[in-house]
């Protein structure tokens, strides 16, 4: 099966089932001798984790990792670093309806009709669990990022129809508490636009043709469980624009080249330009419901799936560490394809 590995100079791959033994990574390609700080993975890792609110599934996991290989002494050897996070609340049994059923707008028909078997227990490779290796090799990403003064910050800009001027206190405001308490009443979801910058990325990162550095961040956020939308800079907004309003103009701000404006989102012509580097992503709700949904099953028979399970209300929050990640991811292997 490809598409388990991401990244050129910098190659994350991960493995692992949502309900199986474990789920983990190898990432090749940091630098040697530097400084690994797992519980600064470790507090990356549960920034994402379940459990940690009423509006997120009420699985409880652990998700302790453990480095497997490519350091001494707390430093990076340049070898393969290898880490797992081992499954502690599997409850398979939940999902003994769903052998034979199709979840609206999941994995399971495309899954089958592409492999011929499918693991029906929380979908298996296509849960959202998966990314949990995404974050510790996004938080070892960040790392190496932060010897470059490069800082990634996400935050909630949007949960169903309520934008979030203020995210600066990473709080939701009541409203969305209660819209959110609501929807867990009534059995259903609801997704969100999450917003992201990066500051300190130096002018000439990425390609001019098919490397370039947002289509990569593109490939990045939309590879990501319920992402449905990517766009950096003016994005959408960008295209009833006028270009005289739309063109960043260039200045001399004491000898260093800047713009006046960021429309472009800190990207031009597919390479960095210095200034920060700014997007959106936008989430569709949660696809299971804790109420009952018409399908079909393998045999194409229409059958009701009932509303059980430990499932989300809202990803976005959880999503935060998970967008960070992948940005860090791609923003790194950029630099290390550079040097």
């Amino acid at each position: 099966m490809p598409g388990n590995s991401f990244g050129k100079a910098l190659v994350l791959t991960t493995f692992g089932e949502s309900h199986g033994t474990a789920v983990g990574g190898i990432i090749d390609g940091l630098p040697s001798c530097l400084e690994i700080d797992v519980p600064f993975i470790q507090a990356e890792l549960n920034r994402r984790k379940p459990g940690l609110d009423f509006f997120s599934s009420p699985r409880v996991e652990e998700d302790k990792v453990e480095i497997l290989s490519g350091l001494f002494e707390g430093n990076s050897t340049g070898a393969p670093i290898a880490f797992i996070v081992y499954n502690q609340d599997q409850k398979s049994t939940d999902y003994d309806h769903l052998i034979d059923a199709f979840r609206p707008s999941h994995a399971d028909f495309t899954w089958e009709k592409k492999f011929k078997i499918r693991d029906p227990r929380g979908g298996g490779r296509t849960s959202a669990r998966e990314t949990l290796a995404r974050v510790a090799g996004g938080a070892l990403a960040k790392l190496f990022l932060q010897t470059k003064n490069i800082l990634i910050n996400a935050t909630i800009c949007q949960i169903g129809e309520f934008s979030i001027r203020d995210s600066s206190a990473h709080l939701l405001p009541k409203e969305i508490l209660v819209f959110l308490e609501q929807l867990k009443t009534e059995g259903d979801t609801t997704g969100g636009v999450i917003s992201c910058t990066i500051s300190g990325v130096p002018a000439g990162l990425g390609e001019p043709v098919f490397d370039k550095l947002h289509a990569d961040l593109g490939k990045a956020m939309l590879g990501i469980n319920s992402v449905k939308g990517f766009e950096i800079g003016s994005g959408f907004r960008g295209a009833s624009m006028k270009g005289s309003e739309h063109n960043d103009l260039f200045v001399n701000d004491n000898g260093i080249i800047k713009t006046l404006t960021n429309h472009s989102g800190g990207i031009q012509g597919g390479i960095s330009n210095g200034e920060e580097i700014c997007f959106r992503v936008a989430f569709k709700p949660v696809s299971t419901l804790m109420k009952a949904q018409q399908t079909v099953n393998a045999s194409g028979e229409p059958v009701i799936i009932p509303g059980k399970g430990r499932h989300d209300v809202c990803v976005v929050p959880r999503a935060l560490p998970i967008v960070e990640a992948m940005a860090a991811l791609v923003i790194a292997d950029h630099l290390l394809r550079s040097t």
